[in-house]
């Protein structure tokens, strides 16, 4: 009896694995160390990458409008090479306080924005494709997050250009 009951349990159980969250990762990238040794930080958890090929580049900014996005403004910049659908890339930040990250895949990794490239904001903004044409910014109370002392989670999904639209990848 307990046999049986032994094995329709681990049937069952694996059944429901295929149905269970999947572990996070990792947090990768230069600054690893950061995300596991208590300091200030940032995990930028990005998802729905379109390849697994070119680079993924998450930059941190201060939660300025005036600084927001603008050329070499950022407080840090992280580069990775992609190689999974969801990539926690760890971010140092400076002290505890407020900031906003802006995620890149450069498809073809040729350095350049190329049609094909994809991006996305903290807090998942919609962004239109006229909005990239005409170099507006999304709102940056809708993009800032805190972080503590420790490494904050910040979920960041890829949207890329399909047709006459900017958004993620079905």
């Amino acid at each position: 009896m307990f046999k049986v009951s032994a094995v329709i349990a681990l049937a069952l159980g694996t059944a429901a694995l295929p149905f269970a969250a999947p572990a996070a990762a990792a947090p990768i990238g230069p600054f690893a160390a950061a995300c596991a040794g208590g300091g200030p930080a940032v995990i930028a958890r990005v998802s729905g990458l379109k390849t697994r090929t070119g680079t993924v580049r998450v930059q941190l900014y201060a939660n300025n409008p005036a600084t927001f996005l603008e050329k070499k403004a950022y407080l840090q910049r992280v580069d990775v090479p992609a190689r999974a659908n969801v990539m926690d890339i760890c971010v140092p930040v400076p002290k505890e306080g407020r900031y906003a990250i802006s995620v890149r895949h450069d498809v073809n990794g040729d350095g350049k924005s190329d049609r094909g490239d994809g991006g996305g904001f903290s807090g998942n903004p919609d962004v239109s494709l006229m909005d990239l044409l005409s170099k507006r910014k999304p709102n940056l109370s809708r993009v800032a997050f805190s972080v503590g002392g420790g490494a904050q989670v910040v979920p960041v999904t890829l949207r890329y250009v399909q047709g006459l639209s900017f958004r993620p990848i079905a």
